[in-house]
């Protein structure tokens, strides 16, 4: 659980609050009442202005605009800490404003940088998921509201804040949006994403599916992918050319699903012989073999995002389990029963809610106790009776005009679902859909890693038509961004690398296409 840090007495900003009030206990609630003006730290106005004028800086070399606010964003939220006079911080706020003005120009709509209008927290480059320092935690009256991680509903209610601010028919709300802009470099969403060109094809599993693929986490050259021939492939696309680093050998029947650990020093994979494999990516040794104890199929897993000794996997007799991979043995009370074959998986960020999918057609979510690894089923969602449920995806926030948790869902509806995740146990609301053809593949979708910084929002399928598209979930019409041909099967799988250069896709043939971005 995240503990949000007390708040300086009334009348004083958050950022003179002493040291002792800093280190106070988790849970801890503080009555005061002061503007909401003073509660605005002055970093995230300084922050707010560069962004604004980031646009301007090296306009041929957007990679080093992003670098450069991401930087800016940590040394200002380390100075302050250091408590610095809140009249000197005003000042430099004015100076620092006017330094950017002269150099590039006023801006074309300037607005004033008091803390009603400034939404710029240091969520801004968190990904929503540290609410430490964020001034909507105040209730209307200014009372101290505390706030775990996994408490969907607050925070949900806390990014419609922005949202609801939006001028009649904008779908962009505040200056925060206009930086995120900047950050992308003023480019739109098609530009964004105007993949194209083929930078490779891998065809070592050729005639066989390769029904998952993924890149390294934080990785741009990096990616694995599993097949029905029975191997997993890790492949490096740098240095030039693109090659097959090292085949993982083992299982007696088709793999069906793997994941990379946090440090990508290890591949989890499952199988239809039944077995979970742990191997070392370096060189391709396996490192432990787990024998599911019911002889069934192993259908997907997932690791623990806050704790990767343990992977969760599902079967083909309905089961779910957590299976520490350090033992090699199941952990207790971390099994559960669904209504059919468990087909996908997905943990929210912080690791305390599982969605599963089965081919039934339904969703369960389950809270996962972090300390016993015990899971407890909450809800259940029927998409569709008998519609298989391929894959799940879970985020945070999708974009600053999409501040809501979300689920993105492949079921063979022949529709890509977008869900709305509205409470900490998990329950789910459909948002909107996208006509795919899925009808009976094993199809999956991803979020895109980069949308916090795009204009609109972007998610990425496979498709049976042999295509992968981009959709934009803010758009009410028109929705595909892009459409990408090659394939010569069912696109079953997409991927993309840490900083969206390199897309991944594989289909029901055997091959894997890596697509590049196009350059501007």
């Amino acid at each position: 659980m995240i503990c949000r840090s007390a708040v300086g007495r009334a009348g004083r900003s958050r950022d003179h609050a002493s040291p002792v009030r800093q280190n106070e206990p988790p849970l801890c609630f503080l009555h005061l009442s002061v503007s909401v003006d003073l509660m605005a730290a002055v970093w995230q106005q300084v922050l707010a202005v560069d962004a604004r004028y980031n646009a301007y800086r090296t306009p041929t070399f957007p990679q080093f605009r992003t670098q450069y606010i991401r930087r800016r964003s940590q040394l200002l939220r380390e100075n302050a800490k250091c408590g610095f006079e809140p009249g000197l911080r005003r000042q430099y706020l004015r100076l620092r404003s006017q330094l950017l003005a002269l150099r590039y120009g006023p801006l074309s709509e300037q607005s004033s940088f008091r803390a009603s209008s400034v939404r710029s927290s240091r969520t801004t480059l968190d990904r929503m998921e540290d609410f430490e320092e964020d001034p909507r935690a105040q209730g209307a009256r200014g009372h101290r509201r505390s706030v775990s991680r996994g408490s969907y509903q607050l925070q949900a209610q806390m990014n419609r804040a922005v949202y609801d601010e939006r001028p009649p028919g904008s779908l962009v709300p505040t200056s925060v949006a206009e930086a995120s802009r900047a950050m992308a470099g003023d480019t739109t969403l098609s530009e964004n994403y105007a993949f194209a060109g083929m930078h490779h094809i891998f065809d070592q599993h050729v005639d066989s599916a390769v029904p998952r693929l993924q890149f390294a986490n934080d990785d741009k050259h990096l990616l694995a992918c599993c097949s029905l021939d029975g191997t997993l492939s890790i492949m490096t696309l740098s240095p030039p050319p693109p090659t097959v680093k090292v085949t993982l050998k083992g299982h007696a029947g088709p793999v069906t699903d793997f994941a990379w650990s946090l440090s990508n020093d290890i591949i989890v994979s499952t199988s239809k012989d039944g077995t979970l494999r742990i191997w070392n990516t370096e060189d391709g040794r396996c490192i432990r073999e787990v024998v599911d104890p019911e002889g069934s199929e192993l259908l997907c897993c997932t690791f623990q995002p806050m704790n990767n000794n343990l992977t969760v996997v599902g079967n083909s007799k309905h089961h779910l389990q957590v299976v520490n991979i350090s033992t090699g043995k199941k952990v207790k009370g971390g099994s559960s029963k669904l209504t059919g074959r468990v087909l996908s998986l997905s943990f929210d960020a912080p690791g305390r809610i599982l969605w599963a999918g089965d081919d039934r057609g339904s969703i369960f979510s389950f809270l996962f106790d972090m300390a016993t690894g015990k899971l407890t089923k909450a809800k259940r969602l029927v998409v569709n009776e008998g519609s298989s449920i391929s894959s799940i995806s879970a985020r945070s926030w999708i974009s600053r005009e999409a501040r809501d948790p979300s689920l993105l869902v492949n079921a063979c509806v022949n529709k890509l679902l977008l869900y709305r995740v509205v409470d900490n146990e998990g329950t789910l609301q459909l948002k909107r859909s996208f006509p795919i053809q899925h009808g009976s593949q094993p199809l999956h979708s991803i979020f895109c890693p980069l949308m916090s910084f795009r204009q609109g929002a972007c998610v990425v399928t496979g498709s049976e038509d042999a295509c992968v598209y981009f959709f934009d979930v803010e758009r009410n019409t028109k929705a595909i961004v892009n459409k990408l041909q090659g394939h010569s099967g069912p696109v079953l799988d997409v991927s993309f690398n840490c900083d969206e250069s390199l897309l991944a896709s594989s289909d029901a043939t055997g091959m894997v296409i890596i697509w590049r971005r196009e350059q501007k």
